[in-house]
């Protein structure tokens, strides 16, 4: 397909899936057996994205506790009040805190992408928390023999080495989430924390070679979670001359939900760095009513007016369920969705002669 669509990441997990979950966490039920329901949660889930026609699969981050906390399982120096995210509906997410260095994943996203590769032939993309928001989990007040230095310095360690394993797993593309973009300018809309973000990842996307970056794209959006967002009322106009600063190679940007796409499509053409690709949200995770092929094939000939097509993809907004307990969506509304954003881009191909 001339225009490329991608997925985002997350679906929501199979009821089976979500108890498990809830059973391992109890003791109820073994790793193994965990481990087994989560191997055909992603089989189940390659197999449906194969059979709507999707050029790139994602394994739907059906082992992952959330988007944001997969390489703390097992981390024993967390205290559990950390930062807190607060969504327009009025529920929260909290991180963690860490309480002792040397900070080091227990898990990285490599894993996830090689269980999926023994699924399917089709090209597979990956995932992978920022730094940016991992950084949330060193306190305000420090640790005691672990300075903030050192913390960042063991964090950007690593993330490249989080992504640098899922590059020699032979990810399609390895994505960076960075929902916390938007958040940043809501919290503090000098645009100093964001500015802070945008340095940290750019000093892991630094270590990899233009080819590599190619092959890596940053994900942002305003929160979705429970049919909630934790940052719509941020203007895109203060986030993407930042967000452009990134050293990667494509951007997926969410849209569909937006008041005003075609003038966040503006903003966008007049400040996309040269030899990048835009992936622009088409399909809202949070809408429950499933759009058209026909209102997805709009959006697309909406986008191509203002971006080149050689530089445009399409995209879901943001991932269907980030964190494994959220049931807001079901599995059949968030493939149904899916479908329309595959075939619309492919009306769009077809009007735009490409």
């Amino acid at each position: 397909m001339s225009i490329p669509t991608e997925p985002i990441g997350s679906l929501p997990r199979p009821r089976a899936l979500q108890e498990a979950f809830a059973e391992h966490a109890q003791g109820r039920l073994s790793t193994a057996e965990l481990e087994k329901i989560q191997d055909q949660a992603v089989a189940d889930t390659l197999a449906m994205l194969e059979k709507l026609g999707c050029p790139v699969l994602v394994d739907g981050d059906q082992a992952k506790p959330s988007t944001i906390t997969y390489p703390l399982q097992g981390l024993t120096a967390l205290d559990p009040d950390g930062t807190v995210i607060p969504y327009a509906d009025g529920h929260t997410r909290q991180l963690p805190r860490l309480t002792q260095g040397p900070f080091r994943y227990q898990i990285h996203a490599e894993t996830y992408l090689r269980t999926a590769r023994r699924h399917t032939d089709l090209p597979v993309k990956q995932a992978v928390v920022a730094p940016s928001a991992l950084s949330l989990l060193y306190p305000a007040d420090g640790i005691d023999g672990y300075p903030r230095e050192a913390f960042l310095s063991d964090l950007v360690n690593e993330a490249a080495a989080d992504i640098r394993g899922c590059l020699d797993a032979g990810a399609h593309r390895v994505q960076l989430d960075f929902t916390e973009a938007r958040l940043a300018l809501k919290l503090d809309p000098t645009g100093g924390l964001l500015d802070q973000f945008i340095e940290l990842n750019n000093q892991v996307l630094e270590r990899f070679g233009e080819s590599e970056r190619a092959r890596l794209g940053v994900h942002t959006c305003p929160g979705a979670d429970q049919d909630s967002t934790h940052s719509l009322d941020v203007d895109y106009a203060d986030l993407l001359p930042r967000l452009f600063r990134l050293e990667v190679g494509n951007f997926y940007l969410q849209l569909a939900s937006e008041s005003d796409p075609e003038h966040v499509l503006r903003m966008a053409a007049a400040q996309l760095p040269a030899g990048t690709r835009l992936f622009v949200g088409v399909t809202d995770p949070l809408d429950p009513r499933v759009e058209t092929a026909e209102e997805v094939r709009d959006r697309v000939l909406l986008a191509a007016r203002h971006i080149p097509t050689d530089q445009l993809g399409t995209c879901d907004d943001a991932g269907f369920s980030p964190y494994a307990d959220d049931a807001s969506t079901s599995r059949d509304l968030a493939f149904a969705k899916i479908e329309a954003r595959v075939r619309g881009t492919e009306l769009a191909v077809k009007v735009l002669g490409l």
